[in-house]
């Protein structure tokens, strides 16, 4: 007989697991909704479903007040901190989830999930069905048995191990699940508060049961032990035996429920929509109710008499709008005229009309996603809500330069502002073909951006959220993603017009909500004159690209893996035995089991020894074989990501590596890129700093890098304005040595390295939030002597410490903090109960203005120098911008000029209360001119 499989999930560890995933991200809705813990856990819950086909499943929650435990002992779970608002909100919804799903919610008043779980594990017929209890939480390990298991989810993935009662004994090193029990009582569980015996850790805990088996027995034989162990078990009787009757599960809950009605039903895809549209679960709804998305109809449109009206004449109208039922409006309900264009004389009618308009809505559609790469398959434009234009190009180059020819006279019109979503790919695009778009630009995607820095920006999202519209989707035109995925150029072009049309139409209705958006938050100089001129500027130096020194970057892979060979071998010879240096597992085998590293190794959620970078830093003066490995790994990365990555993403076209910049990415207002990801380069290191010598100049060039100094701080001086850090700035002072001064009370002359070092750190790390625990790891020193160094930095600069408390003040109030010109950064945990979440937000409120700040100022910076480049119509470009430095492709006899002009715009981009700093240096590459 086939086993049925019964599982049981405890709603609450799930949920915190679900919330806490997303705490850097967090997922917030256009509503301003945190939707992280329903997210995570429909996703958990749909990861079951079909991974493992349960006949039967039933979700627990804790019920409202306090359980017999809190009866018993006060202060159970009482230092746990507050529920995190989010998650009190998220929870109803997730009960409506649930019951839309005709899944079973499981609630017994004074007992607690896992306690439910347990009675129902134990009572199910183990002839039919198989019990799989699902939680991150150990404790559950004590009711494993013969069909009873733990289906734990995994720390920091989506993967999940089953237990059997065997692998419990094996995972906690007991010789029965249900000394999982004494193994708590003894070594206690911080998480719920259950005190254990002071003093008493896993190992010894793992140890006492060995020998005498039970807690009962241990206290009963005392007089076995010795020393300060025998102490403290003996004066903590009470409270051991205590603490295992708050770990003991209860199995014998007054709870009737009849297996069967747990049976696994039809789900209510009606209710399921419902839910999810509000919550802006897109993807989910598909992913749920396997959606497929209707495809557009093969229209052939109307042609009509060239001058009598577009919307008549080039479209085909759809007379009776359709209410949906989902309340989602789409192509075939709503009215809208879209036109095919394509003889010569409708192209030079069609951009009459467009030269005549002030502002105009455009979209390129392409042969792929890289724009250097993909030729026009076609052009649409749009300029009233409802009715839009499609141009197919033709495949032959000659016939399509002419095509976009057609419309230079309104692309290079500097007085018709240009709307678009994503506009840097279309310009990109167009200058394929000979095209230089000029004029003021809209970009949705970036007007989005500024307004919702913490959502995601695309135009089917915007348009759901702000539209309540369902766009037609690239997928439905040449299928998913992969080696079967057609180009738009198979496509039918009507049925592309269609596409494309909606495309420049949406994005115009769009871009009528959110102008108004924009200036309602006050955001018009943020978006008009730094953003949106900055399109053009990222557009050029991703056209322009960089070039690579292939033979230098061979060498130097030659070279580097030579020398990993090398390490690898010595880590080998330290450990005294072949292992996979690869392997996180074995590492930490070698470590702390051969080589007793340390006593007490921390270990992750799975049980496996924790070898992260950070892990391993804390233990680099343990033993020389941490040096080695961490710099196998460096070294590892650097040749994985970079050097021997390098080289593929060189362009054919061009023989250059072209970066993609972009902009509404990072929340901070900070630019990243990708293709390669060059703000990531770890270039602290020697081996790091000569990635950068591959990076050359065009022939009869040189490299001209200017960087910042120090801009952060010199922000951080005039946001507060503190005296001593001002005059540091303002006497050219190294301000990394005038802090150690001041700190250490010694004359600067006589500030030594080590103390430098140390106030660096601090400089750096106080303004990103960091602790007297997190500065002591950072730089080696016990607690005591960071909370020192950090007190000594607040009574030197007193008025950092004032900023500090009064912008997480002004964030409380307002909900957001903003940057210099008036970024904002959205911190909607500021006021939350939870002192984790609380504390993040905290920091975010001191760091993201200053931050965002940087930001704002190398912005206009780089739009200052492009135009002075433009302007005297100079060949020098700008190519890279890396964080707070920017570089350029210089010829010989404009270097002067151009570092002029680079250094006095970057010096005045922004008046401070302290003089921006720019170090300017030049060479053959990166690394000589850095």
């Amino acid at each position: 007989m086939t086993r049925q499989k019964l599982f049981m999930l405890d709603a609450y560890a799930l949920i915190y697991r679900a919330y806490y995933a997303f705490i850097k991200n967090p997922r917030v809705n256009s509503k301003g909704e945190n939707t992280s813990a329903i997210f995570g856990f429909v996703n958990t819950l749909e990861d079951v479903l079909r991974k493992e086909n349960p006949s039967h499943i039933a979700v627990a929650f804790d019920p409202p007040g306090p359980t017999f435990r809190h009866t018993e002992f006060e202060a159970y779970k009482a230092q746990r901190e507050a529920t995190p608002e989010d998650i009190k909100a998220s929870v109803p919804i997730i009960k409506k989830i649930l019951e839309a799903y005709n899944i079973p919610v499981l609630e017994k008043e004074g007992f607690e999930a896992d306690d439910v779980i347990g009675t129902i594990a134990k009572k199910a017929d183990k002839n039919k069905f198989d019990v799989y209890m699902m939680t991150p939480d150990k404790d559950y390990g004590q009711l494993t048995e013969e069909h009873i298991f733990m289906y734990k989810p995994k720390y920091g993935s989506n993967e999940f191990e089953i237990l059997d009662d065997k692998k419990v004994m094996e995972k906690y090193n007991v010789s029965h699940p249900c000394q999982v029990i004494d193994l708590l009582g003894l070594m206690g569980d911080t998480s719920d508060n259950i005190p254990g015996c002071p003093g008493v850790g896993p190992k010894t805990a793992e140890k006492l049961l060995e020998e005498f088996g039970s807690v009962e027995n241990l206290l009963k034989n005392t007089d076995k032990l010795k020393g300060t162990l025998k102490t403290k078990i003996e004066e903590n009787k009470e409270q051991i035996l205590f603490s295992k009757f708050l770990a003991t599960i209860k199995t014998d809950v007054p709870i009737e429920i009849d297996i069967e009605s747990l049976k696994r039903k039809e789900i209510n895809e009606a209710a399921i929509k419902k839910i999810f549209e509000e919550l802006e679960f897109r993807t989910l709804i598909n992913r749920v109710l396997k959606i497929e998305a209707p495809k557009p109809a093969d229209k052939q449109p109307i042609q009509g008499d060239l001058f009598s009206g577009f919307g008549e004449a080039f479209g085909e109208e759809i007379p009776k709008p359709v209410e949906l039922p989902n309340s989602f409006s789409d192509i075939h309900s709503t009215k809208h005229t879209y036109k095919l264009v394509e003889t010569e004389k409708e192209l030079a009618e069609l951009n009459r009309q467009l030269c005549v308009q002030k502002s105009v809505c455009f979209d390129t559609e392409t042969t792929g996603i890289d724009p250097l790469l993909s030729d026009l398959v076609g052009l649409s434009f749009a300029y009233t809500e409802g009715e839009a234009f499609y141009v197919p190009i033709s495949e032959n180059r000659e016939e399509a330069q002419k095509q976009v020819a057609a419309f230079r006279p309104f692309f290079e019109n500097e007085h018709i502002q240009k709307t678009g979503q994503n506009l840097k790919y279309d310009i990109l695009s167009l200058r394929h073909y000979g095209i230089r778009v000029k004029g003021k630009l809209f970009d949705t995607m970036i007007a989005h951006y500024l307004l919702n820095p913490e959502l995601r920006h695309g135009m089917d999202y915007m348009a759901e959220t702000y539209l309540k519209y369902k766009t037609i989707h690239i997928e439905e035109l040449i299928g998913p993603k992969g080696k079967n995925q057609k180009s738009m150029r198979d496509v039918d072009k009507h049925i592309v017009c269609d596409y494309a049309a909606e495309d420049a139409d949406i994005t115009l209705k769009l871009k009528n909500i959110l102008e108004k958006e924009v200036k309602q938050n006050n955001l018009d100089y943020l978006f008009y004159e730094v953003e949106s001129p900055l399109v053009y500027v990222l557009a050029d130096m991703e056209w322009t690209g960089v070039r690579l020194d292939l033979n230098a970057l061979a060498q130097l892979s030659e070279e580097l893996t030579a020398e990993l060979q090398q390490i690898e071998a010595e880590i080998i010879d330290i450990a005294g035995e072949e292992f996979n240096i690869n392997s996180p597992k074995q590492i930490g085998e070698i470590l702390f089991e051969k080589m007793k590293i340390i006593e007490k190794p921390k270990k992750t959620r799975t049980g496996q020894y924790s070898t992260s970078e950070d892990e391993l830093q804390k233990l680099r003066n343990k033993h020389p074989i941490i040096e080695k490995i961490l710099e196998q790994r460096g070294l590892k990365k650097l040749l994985g990501t970079y050097i021997d990555a390098f080289p593929l993403l060189v362009n054919p076209r061009t023989g250059k590596v072209h970066t993609s910049f972009n902009q509404t990415v990072a929340a901070t207002g900070r630019l990243s890129s990708t293709n390669p990801n060059l703000q990531n380069i770890p270039i602290r290191d020697e081996r790091g700093k000569e990635m950068r010598r591959v990076f050359i100049p065009d022939e009869g060039c040189t490299f001209l890098s200017a960087d910042y100094s120090q801009i952060e701080l010199r922000i951080m001086a005039h946001l507060s304005g503190d005296k001593n850090m001002i005059e540091a700035f303002e006497h050219g002072q190294d301000i990394h040595a005038a802090t150690a001064a001041k700190i250490y009370k010694t004359p600067i002359e006589e500030v030594t390295s080590d103390m430098r070092r140390k106030a660096k750190t601090a400089n750096f790390g106080i303004i990103y939030g960091i602790s007297a625990f997190g500065l002591s790891e950072r730089l080696n020193i016990s607690r005591t002597e960071a909370k020192e160094l950090i007190d000594g930095y607040f009574t030197t600069y007193p008025d950092v410490k004032r900023y500090m408390d009064e912008s997480i003040v002004k964030a409380r109030e307002n909900g957001y903090v903003e940057t210099v010109l008036g970024r904002k950064r959205f911190l909607a945990d500021i006021n939350s109960k939870n002192a984790i979440v609380r504390g993040y937000a905290e920091r975010n409120a001191i760091n993201a203005p200053i931050q965002g700040s940087a930001a704002d100022i190398i912005k206009v910076a780089m739009i200052r120098i492009f135009n002075r480049l433009e302007e005297k119509q100079l060949q020098s470009k700008m190519i890279l911008q890396v964080h707070d430095e920017l570089n350029f492709n210089v010829p010989a006899n404009e270097l002067e000029s151009v570092k002029k002009i680079v250094v006095g715009e970057m010096e005045n981009a922004y008046k401070l209360r302290v003089p921006l700093k720019t170090d300017c240096g030049v060479g053959e590459n990166w690394l000589e001119a850095h």
